[in-house]
């Protein structure tokens, strides 16, 4: 199986890439630059690196690049500083998922799994899902103030409204972890379907690393990408 990766060279994109070469798969990696990613991620025979912005990349060649991918795994988020978080482009991750979902469309490929990383802080609106009106107001000024916050939600809705459930040419997983930390080796976490904290006002930790295993176990285990499939499931390191 192939596996194409969207923010490869990010902090959770690379622990993805090594987890799937690990368990044997292609993985073709977009990043923005090649040298800088094989410092922390090392080249095989299996990984095939494309440097390039993911909104640079025309539409004809991403449908060239996904032509013999079964997967899709993104990892994009905005870098942590005042041009990433205020800087454009705004609409990083939507934009990329909506040029990815219309060439995997166009390319007439069925059953393509694609799993986006996004974040607790955002609910799933396909679902009750219980949250304070305190909360609700936070969010409702960060989605204002913020623009990435806006940017993981319209990316997920995209996937909710416009691909929905029953599209023949993609399945999708939308995975939701809560305060990111760096560990060093996986280490036991929980799924839920729902929020189980305050995103805002008690949230949890999700390790890095457990967010790769669980994205790369959802890639490589039919069985529990069959369990979540269109889902919005969140992920806690287990207390």
């Amino acid at each position: 199986m192939t596996v194409l990766v969207l923010g490869a060279s990010g902090a959770t994109g690379r622990l993805l890439v090594q987890d799937l070469l690990k368990n044997d798969f292609k993985v073709k990696a977009i990043v923005r630059d090649e040298q800088i990613f094989l410092t922390k991620v090392q080249k095989t025979d299996n990984l095939e690196i494309i440097e390039n912005s993911i909104l640079d990349i025309s539409e004809k060649e991403l449908i060239f690049y996904i032509n013999d991918c079964d997967a899709i795994a993104c990892c994009l988020g905005h870098t942590l500083n005042l041009k990433g978080i205020f800087g454009k482009p705004f609409d990083l991750v939507t934009k990329s998922i909506k040029n990815l979902c219309q060439a995997v469309i166009k390319s007439k490929k069925e059953n393509v799994k694609l799993v986006l990383m996004n974040t607790s802080g955002n609910t799933n609106r396909d679902i009750n899902e219980k949250v304070s009106l305190s909360q609700r107001c936070v969010v409702s000024l960060v989605r204002f103030l913020v623009p990435p916050h806006a940017d993981n939600e319209n990316a997920a809705d995209y996937l909710r409204i416009e691909i929905g459930q029953d599209n023949k040419s993609i399945q999708w997983v939308i995975v939701r972890p809560d305060s990111l930390v760096n560990e060093d080796v996986v280490s036991l976490y929980e799924n839920f379907s729902s929020p189980t904290r305050s995103a805002i006002f008690n949230a949890g930790k999700t390790s890095r690393i457990n967010v790769a295993d669980f994205m790369s176990r959802l890639i490589r285990e039919k069985e529990l990408f069959n369990k979540w499939q269109g889902q919005m499931p969140l992920i806690y390191n287990e207390k």
